[in-house]
């Protein structure tokens, strides 16, 4: 690979037009002769630059509406001869195909017409074909042509064509690399827009592919040792930690950003004013109530010691209050639709407190993927936007839930939803009392969620465990009526599970005995 090459001649054709003048204009002055289509021949021309139509450099019209104007062999030759190869050479000389060193492309904005809510024809004729085939093709010739896709490049290439009279070998293999992860990109947004158009839609296709684009570095993964960073999909604007605005705080980290995810994916199950504290992406404390306040308040009670460096998550704008409660503790971050004004100063008290902004909530009916890497391959799977409602339950005890038991119920079910599996739930009141997340054994997670219950009533300065007449919530059914009896014993009224064990009757019988109210939901929870 030649280390620097000379530029002679380049092709600018480009959608965005950010500095695309004063970078034509710069090239110019180091006697690159400019080759221009369309908008931005006309862009150029304007500016009163020396710029060749490519219409006249081809001998050939544009036609069928713009579709044909790049794709032609004194286009296509120019790029992709090699200057090395003689008989590359000898078909320029016989073809009249002179060379093009320089190409500068960026593509029609499908992804922002698809956003937009453009009708299916915008976004077919927002699919760009002349200007991938250039991209790949200069990409593949990287050893005598330069590829630009993105204006932030300008400023390198210039850098490159002053102090060396030409482009080096590294910049034109990087630009290269980055043009091929942009066309692969933008058929992947293609790809799975048109998924989305068919009417027989295949669940999974025999091809799948995802793109992102990146959007910052970050110090280190989940250990020092690991590099990570943050890359944003395509095409996607639900709202969440990866493209929220920060008002305040250091820098985030992976395992913030991680963990402000579950949190703020779990306060937006609840349409009332609702809290959710995370601590390791695992729920320590959430609450639903009148004012956002006292959510807060009540999720806060279930696990003081853990919420301590926890991650606290709001459906409601934050409040000054609330803001001057949550920052008597520290905390790693906030994550809210919006920070009102009066809040700002006591935060500013804090100003290590990351806070975020994302000026909306998810919504959990919307439909996604979900993706887990394992070796040689990845796990896919549809998210979980299974909701389980009154109408859905099944009483199966010879007592059934009163009003407030229920409301309790379905409450804790949606939290054990965002636990670690196993999880249970204690929960009183719409908040919970007690959690046991991510056990080997359910009867382990019921003990643990107990014995957190009556820390928090301990650090209420109360003797009876907050688990006493609350209700608990199991994200999967009980082998055995051991995890149930345990609920029992700490002091619960009613229980929610999917039910399906072998051992059901045997579970059944072990509620009816205490007295106990349980409900089948017929769906579980799982999450790994």
């Amino acid at each position: 690979m030649t280390n620097t090459l000379p530029i002679t001649r380049a092709l600018l054709s480009v959608s965005d037009k950010t500095g695309i003048t004063e970078f034509a204009a710069a090239l110019s002055k180091h006697g690159i002769k400019l080759l221009s289509t369309g908008g931005t021949y006309k862009t150029l021309k304007d500016a009163g630059l020396d710029v060749q139509d490519v219409s006249s450099f081809t001998g050939f019209p544009e036609i069928m509406d713009g579709r044909v104007k790049t794709l032609h062999p004194k286009v296509h030759g120019g790029i992709l001869a090699r200057r090395d190869e003689p008989g590359h050479v000898d078909a320029m000389n016989e073809h009249g195909i002179e060379g093009i060193d320089m190409v500068v492309i960026n593509l029609y904005p499908f992804v922002k017409t698809m956003q937009g809510g453009g009708s299916f024809d915008d976004c077919i004729e927002n699919i760009d074909i002349g200007g991938p085939a250039m991209i790949r093709a200069s990409a593949k010739n990287h050893d005598f042509v330069t590829i630009l896709t993105n204006p932030a490049d300008y400023d390198a290439v210039l850098a490159d064509l002053d102090a060396h009279k030409g482009v080096t070998a590294p910049l034109r293999r990087r630009l290269a690399r980055d043009a091929f992860a942009l066309t692969a990109s933008y058929d992947t947004a293609i790809s799975t827009w048109l998924s989305g158009q068919l009417e027989d839609k295949e669940a999974f296709p025999p091809r799948i592919s995802f793109a992102g684009v990146l959007s910052q570095s970050l110090r280190y993964g989940e250990n020092p040792h690991q590099n990570a960073a943050l890359y944003l999909t395509e095409g996607a604007s639900r709202p969440g930690a990866a493209t929220a605005k920060q008002i305040q705080g250091k820098e985030l980290s992976y395992n913030n950003i991680n963990d402000t995810n579950a949190a703020f994916e779990l306060v937006a199950e609840f349409d009332t004013p609702s809290v959710a504290i995370i601590k390791h992406a695992n729920p320590c404390g959430v609450a639903s109530a009148g004012s956002i306040i006292d959510a807060y308040n009540q999720a806060l009670i279930c696990d003081p010691v853990s919420a301590f460096g926890g991650i606290i998550a709001l459906n409601r704008p934050l409040d000054a209050a609330t803001a001057e409660a949550i920052t008597k503790m520290f905390v790693e971050v906030i994550i809210a639709p919006s920070v009102n004004a009066d809040a700002l100063p006591f935060l500013a008290k804090k100003d290590k407190i990351r806070v975020l902004e994302t000026g909306a909530m998810p919504d959990m009916n919307e439909k996604s993927r979900t993706y887990t890497r394992v070796a040689s391959g990845f796990l896919v799977q549809d998210s979980d936007t299974g909701r389980i409602t009154e109408a859905d339950l099944k009483v199966v005890t010879k007592r059934a839930p009163t009003a407030e038991e229920m409301a309790d119920l379905l409450f804790a079910f949606r939290v054990g939803k965002h636990v670690k599996s196993n999880a249970i739930v204690y929960a009183k009141n719409r908040a919970t009392v007690g959690i046991g997340a991510g056990q080997m054994s359910r009867l382990d997670s019921s003990r643990i969620a107990a014995s957190k219950a009556m820390d928090a009533a301990k650090a209420l300065g109360q003797d009876v465990s907050l688990a006493q007449g609350s209700v608990v919530a199991s994200d999967a059914f009980f082998p055995f009526a051991d995890g149930l009896i345990a609920a029992a014993d700490a002091g619960v009224t009613a229980i929610i599970q999917p039910g399906g064990s072998i051992r059901d009757d045997e579970v059944i019988k072990a509620a009816d005995e205490r007295g106990l109210a349980m409900v089948f939901t017929g769906m579980r929870h799982f999450r790994h």
